[in-house]
């Protein structure tokens, strides 16, 4: 999956929150905020194009995430 620099505003608490669970899980932070943010939008009602294909998804979760830790430098 594509990557796209962003700059964001997060307060303090959402930001400490946010770095917590990224270490939790072992991912880089642009990776949890990026799945936290697709999560949400799907949970207040955004649907994605269908994609059947699961390798294909999966492949490029894996992407997404490599790039994210690039990025980071991780």
């Amino acid at each position: 999956m594509a990557t796209r620099k962003v700059t964001l505003s997060l307060d303090t608490a959402a930001i400490e929150y946010a770095e917590r669970a990224a270490k939790a899980h072992g991912i880089s932070l642009s990776a949890w905020l990026s799945r936290a943010a697709r999560r949400e939008a799907v949970r207040t009602g955004y649907r994605a194009p269908a994609r059947h294909d699961a390798e294909a998804l999966a492949a490029a979760d894996e992407a997404e995430l490599a790039a994210a830790e690039k990025d980071l430098g991780a």
